[in-house]
C-alpha cells in the first residue's frame, strides 16, 4: 500500500492487542515462567587490563587506517568517498577519529517494538534478550532420526515453539531454511508465517532490495502502521555478516543501508574463526572483528546519525585437525568476554550465540551451548542469537534441542532473580534455625511451608528423580522427553490474535508481489 493510499484505507486494529497476549502460552503443556525481560546485575567478566583494551581497540584502528576494508557494493564505498575516507579501488580506510566520532553517534541504548506492543524490547544496558535458532538449512528430529532439507511446515513448527516459550523473545532469521519454497519468494511465505504465527520482535534478511523491502512493508502491514510510524522507532532488525577477512560484499550493506534510513534495528556480526578467517591469536581475531563490525556501524551513523546500532561476535576457533568450526570452547567464552568488554568501550550493544558443534541433541550438544549461553551472560552480551536449536555448527535445527535449550533459558532468567539474594529477616531465617536446631529438619517448619513451592526453580524436562524411580517411569532419556513436549506443543498451538483485515492484507501483498516476481537469486 502506498503512503498516498493509505490515508484512504479503513482503521484496524492493531496486530496483537492488548489483550494479555504477552502472557499466552497456548494450552498449559508445561508451567513455565512468564513472560519477562531478564536483567543481568552481575558484573561482567573482564580478561583484557586497561592496556589490554588499548592493545585490541589500537589493533582494530590501525585495521581501519593501514589495512582497510574491501567493500564490494558501490554505493557504499561513495558514500563513503564523500564522507572523505581513503579509497583505492574497493578498499576503504579511515582515521580512528573519524570512526570514533560516528561510533559516538549510535545509541547505547534502543529498544524494538513488534505488532504487539507489550513484547516490546530493550536493547543495551543490562537487559538481555534471546532469540531462536536462525538459517540452518537441515533439520533433525527424534521422529527422522537423520538431518533432512528444511520445510515450510518445520519452519513454521519452530516458530510455533519461539511463540510458546516465554523464555524466546525474539523470532530471528528463519529456524530453518525452508527449501521447498523457491528461494525467490521465500522470504514472502516465511515472514507471512512468522507474522501470523508469533508476535514478537522479528528479523529480515539484508540479501538486495526485493526481500528488504518486502519485509520491512509487511511488518509495517501487521503492525497496522503507517510509514511515519513504522520509521518512528524500530519494529524489526536485520543481523548482517562480514565476509572475513575484512570484506563487506554488495546484499549485505544493501539491506543494512536501506534498514539504516528507516532507522530499523541494525546488527553487525562479523563470523571471524580464529585460525581460518582471522588469525590464531584470540585478540587479533577480536581486533579484526572489531574492525569489520565497527565500519558497518560508521555507514550507517554517516547515512542516518543516531541508528540504532549493536556489534555482535562470532568470534571461535577452528578444529586445527579437520579445519572445522569449534563452539562453546574456552577461546570461544575468552573471545567473547573480551568483545563485550570492547563492546562497552565503544558504548554498543553487544549480541552473541548460543552455539555448539555437536550433530546431535545429546551431552556434548549442552555443555557446548551451556559455556556459550554462560559467556553470553559473563560477557554482559545483551542480544543473544541461536540460544534454543541449533547443532552441527549451525547446519542443523532441531525441536528436541530447542527444548532443552529453552530450560538453560529459563534458570539463567531464574539466576537473575533478585529474590534468591534478599538478605532480609525472613530470609536469614534466624528463627527457623532456632526451631531446628541441631537435632531436626526443615522441611515440615512453617518456614518451610510457607515457601516451599516458589523456592527453587523448576524444571519441565529435566528429570530429578533418582533412577530407580525414573526407570520404573520408563527411564524416558532428556530428548525422548523434549520431543513428547514439541509434539504436545505443537498440537495444542494457538496462534496470537491478529485482526482478520490485516491477514487478508498480508496475504494479498504476498501474492502481488509473487505475481511480480518476488526476488533475484542471484547477486
Amino acid at each position: 500500500m502506498s503512503p498516498e493510499s493509505e490515508a484512504a484505507a479503513p482503521k484496524r486494529r492493531r496486530g496483537g492487542g492488548r489483550r494479555g497476549a504477552a502472557d499466552r502460552r497456548g494450552s498449559a503443556v508445561i508451567e513455565q515462567m512468564p513472560w519477562k525481560i531478564p536483567y543481568n546485575t552481575d558484573a561482567p567478566t573482564e580478561p583484557l587490563t586497561p592496556e589490554g583494551v588499548e592493545a585490541v581497540h589500537d589493533g582494530a584502528m590501525r585495521i581501519l587506517e593501514e589495512i582497510g576494508i574491501e567493500i564490494l557494493n558501490a554505493e557504499a564505498l561513495e558514500i563513503f568517498r564523500k564522507a572523505g575516507c581513503t579509497i583505492s579501488g574497493e578498499n576503504v580506510r579511515m582515521g580512528r577519529d573519524m570512526v570514533l566520532e560516528y561510533v559516538a553517534m549510535a545509541p547505547s541504548e534502543w529498544t524494538l517494538t513488534p505488532r504487539n506492543p507489550d513484547r516490546t524490547l530493550p536493547v543495551g544496558g543490562n537487559a538481555m534478550i534471546f532469540g531462536n535458532v536462525s538459517s540452518p538449512p537441515n533439520y533433525w528430529d527424534m521422529s527422522l532420526g537423520t538431518k533432512v532439507a528444511g520445510t515450510r511446515e518445520q519452519c513454521a513448527n519452530l516458530m510455533r515453539l519461539t511463540q510458546y516459550f516465554n523464555c524466546i523473545h525474539f523470532a530471528g532469521g528463519y529456524p530453518v531454511e525452508p527449501v521447498d519454497i523457491h528461494a525467490s519468494v521465500r522470504h514472502l511465505d516465511v515472514m507471512y508465517d512468522k507474522l501470523c504465527i508469533t508476535d514478537k520482535v522479528v528479523h529480515t534478511y539484508s540479501l538486495g532490495k526485493e526481500r528488504v523491502e518486502d519485509t520491512m512493508e509487511m511488518v509495517r502491514i501487521a503492525g497496522g502502521l503507517t510509514h511515519e510510524e513504522f520509521d518512528a522507532t524500530p519494529r524489526m532488525y536485520t543481523n548482517i555478516n562480514s565476509t572475513s577477512p575484512l570484506k563487506h560484499d554488495i546484499p549485505m550493506l544493501d539491506g543494512w543501508m536501506r534498514m539504516a534510513r528507516r532507522r530499523q534495528g541494525l546488527v553487525v556480526t562479523p563470523f571471524t574463526l580464529a585460525g581460518a578467517m582471522a588469525p590464531v591469536t584470540m585478540s587479533g581475531a577480536v581486533a579484526q572483528s572489531l574492525a569489520e563490525g565497527l565500519i558497518a556501524v560508521v555507514l550507517a551513523q554517516i547515512i542516518s546519525p543516531g541508528a540504532p546500532c549493536a556489534i555482535g561476535t562470532f568470534t571461535s576457533n577452528v578444529d586445527m585437525k579437520s579445519g572445522a568450526p569449534a563452539f562453546g570452547t574456552p577461546e570461544y567464552m575468552r573471545a567473547t568476554q573480551m568483545t563485550g568488554q570492547m563492546a562497552r568501550f565503544y558504548g554498543l550493544p553487544m549480541r552473541a550465540s548460543g552455539v555448539c558443534a555437536a550433530n546431535v541433541p545429546d551431552g556434548q550438544a549442552m555443555w557446548e551451548t551451556s559455556n556459550s549461553l554462560w559467556s553470553a551472560v559473563q560477557s554482559g552480551t545483551n542480544m543473544v542469537y541461536h540460544a534454543a536449536g541449533w547443532l552441527e555448527g549451525g547446519l542443523i535445527a532441531s525441536p528436541e534441542k530447542f527444548i532443552m535449550d529453552c530450560e538453560i533459558l529459563q534458570m539463567i532468567q531464574r539466576y537473575f532473580d533478585p529474590d534468591i539474594c534478599k538478605t532480609g529477616p525472613d530470609e536469614i531465617a534466624l528463627d527457623a534455625i532456632a526451631e531446628v536446631g541441631n537435632d531436626g529438619h526443615f522441611f515440615g517448619i512453617q518456614h518451610t511451608q510457607d515457601r516451599y513451592q516458589t523456592a527453587f526453580y523448576q524444571p519441565f524436562v529435566s528429570d530429578w528423580r533418582n533412577y530407580e524411580a525414573w526407570e520404573s517411569a520408563g527411564g524416558v532419556q532428556t530428548p525422548e522427553r523434549a520431543h513428547h513436549l514439541f509434539r504436545q506443543i505443537i498440537d495444542t498451538f494457538e496462534e496470537p490474535p491478529l485482526d482478520v483485515a490485516i491477514k487478508e492484507e498480508l496475504a494479498a501483498f504476498v501474492a502481488m508481489r509473487k505475481e511480480e516476481g518476488g526476488a533475484p537469486t542471484d547477486f
